[in-house]
């Protein structure tokens, strides 16, 4: 087992032993097990899956952020990690609608197109979430 600490910005967010742990890296999903070897890695806006000792399965969106595994701890520093039960779909969906309203005028106005790209991102995982 692996010893697991999530933590955003506003909370200590997670804390447990797990089998597993899958996260979005720059370069694609990757899993961490027991023994993993030592890694420091960027995360994109994706999902992260926790399988905990008892063989439980958590998924919760995330907007990006770090991992880093030493010696079977893995410490997750998150922009955001919510569970299914925490996301707003209304929102979500407004967001989802804001997002890409923007970047179908971006020929027209002049817009942050990285920030309304990221946006829909968001919005987009936070529903993908609910609707798995």
């Amino acid at each position: 087992m692996s010893e697991l600490e999530v933590i955003t910005p506003s909370k200590a967010a997670y804390k447990g032993k797990v089998k597993s742990v899958t996260v979005p890296g720059t370069q694609g999903n990757f899993q961490i097990l027991e023994n993993h070897a030592p890694i420091i890695s960027s995360l994109e806006i994706g999902v992260i899956k926790i399988v905990e000792e008892d063989g439980k399965s958590l998924v919760f969106a995330t907007s990006g952020g770090t991992v880093e595994v030493v010696e079977n701890k893995i410490t997750v520093l998150a922009e955001t990690f919510e569970s299914k039960d925490e996301i707003d779909a209304k929102r979500a969906e407004e967001a989802k609608r804001r997002a890409e309203e923007r970047l179908a005028k971006r020929k027209i106005e002049k817009i942050d197109s990285l920030r309304a790209e990221l946006a829909l991102k968001r919005a987009i995982n936070r529903l993908k979430i609910l609707n798995d």
